[in-house]
């Protein structure tokens, strides 16, 4: 509630589904809450591991804001043009956005073109696009070399690539064509799960146990497709017939002009970028501005605690609990093999159960393992961030 008591005006631009339910949920009719993004649907990141192996259909790991987002929130898809920090105001192609607070969640884009010849003779999974592509790649790959491999220093769950290959290595058994395949593991990451040695001992011994060929602390520069070959950094060649790789990763250039530090996988925080590390970092934000709001003390800072669901393939769900900032060390405690029925964790429900659906749409690795039950979200949200046209723009309507 602002000082003239009317409801303090929230906008959020990204995908802040998490910290806009929790907003709601306690502070009821202290806020309206706008969310802007540029995209009208979305994607949970490891569902795209699912459709590029065929698992599912891009347009069924597709979920439209309008169809999930709850209905006291007001949705705008609006590409952001600027953002001014100071007088927390937001230009957008259709209207010029006033907030008493300002969230920024935009995430972290991909730049294919930051890697000589990846465009031209390699493919990436980390867009949903890109992982639709490479299923229909896969239908008919025989006999040749397959490189898995994160092309820029820092990327989106580290734990991706490694299940990537693991689940390459599972498609090609199934259908008995692993024996003409050699799968590479290039990673420029020390171990597979930097935090924990019992994690990545795990499953260097699974890539190990599969005859991966696993290159750590590894990055390819470029790609030269006339001779069929990557080039790392160290100077070694590689020859290929197919790249799987995760793009350079970057801040929308938005987010860098307006000099900001964010909410997610575009911080500055010294925690991975991981849906579950943006999760608690969108509840204590939560928290932070609840007390901002209502005049509670204020909450610790996020202590970079989180849960981590790995798919092992065969094995099935591994478990990973990390801590990476209440201690003098980051700690972790792993799990290989997790039941496959736990009872729910109880965490906030962040979305709307999509209409015919049993369940909430959710994140294959930040989820219970299958067996879990969905829990149904209840939508009780709110509307709207006061809107100025843009003169040079029609106002887009609701």
């Amino acid at each position: 509630m602002t000082a003239t008591g009317e409801p303090s005006r929230v906008v959020i631009l990204g995908a802040g589904l998490e910290l806009a339910t929790r907003l709601l949920q306690r502070l009821a009719h202290d806020v309206r809450i706008t969310l802007i993004d540029k995209n009208e649907s979305f994607v949970f990141g490891s569902s795209k591991l699912n459709v590029m192996f065929g698992d599912t259909t891009l347009d069924a790991v597709r979920y439209r804001y309008s169809t999930v987002v709850n209905p006291r929130v007001e949705f705008r898809h609006e590409a952001v043009l600027s953002i001014d920090p100071v007088a927390r105001t937001v230009v957008t192609a259709v209207c010029t956005y006033e907030a008493d607070i300002l969230v920024v969640a935009l995430g972290a884009g991909l730049d294919p073109s930051a890697t000589p010849g990846l465009v031209e003779s390699g493919n990436e999974f980390y867009s949903p696009e890109g992982a639709d592509l490479i299923r229909r790649v896969l239908d008919t790959f025989h006999e040749r070399v397959v490189v898995i491999g994160a092309l820029g220093p820092f990327f989106k769950c580290p734990p991706a690539p490694n299940e990537a290959a693991l689940m390459l290595d599972e498609y090609l058994v199934a259908r008995g064509r692993r024996d003409d395949v050699t799968i590479y593991l290039i990673s420029p990451l020390p171990s597979p799960i930097p935090i924990s040695t019992e994690t990545s001992a795990a499953i260097t011994a699974m890539l190990a146990d599969r005859g991966i060929r696993y290159w750590p602390h590894s990055r390819i520069s470029r790609l030269d497709g006339a001779a069929g070959t990557l080039h790392l950094d160290d100077g070694r060649i590689l020859k290929f017939d197919l790249l799987l790789g995760i793009p350079v990763q970057l801040a929308p250039a938005v987010v860098v002009r307006a000099g900001l530090t964010a909410v997610g996988d575009i911080t500055n925080a010294s925690v991975p970028r991981a849906g579950s590390i943006a999760e608690g970092q969108a509840a204590n934000l939560a928290e932070v501005l609840i007390s901002e709001v209502t005049g509670a003390p204020l909450p610790p800072p996020y202590a970079g605690e989180a849960t981590c669901y790995i798919e092992t393939a065969e094995e099935g769900v591994a478990r990973v609990d990390v801590n990476f900032l209440s201690g003098s060390q980051p700690t972790a405690r792993f799990m290989l093999r997790m039941p496959r029925s736990q009872p729910s964790s109880g965490r906030p429900c962040l979305i709307a159960r999509r209409a015919g659906s049993g369940h909430p749409p959710s994140d294959r690795r930040s989820r219970p393992p299958k067996g879990s039950r969905g829990r149904h979200c209840p939508t009780r949200l709110m509307l709207a961030a006061d809107c100025r046209s843009n003169p040079s723009q029609p106002r887009r309507q609701s």
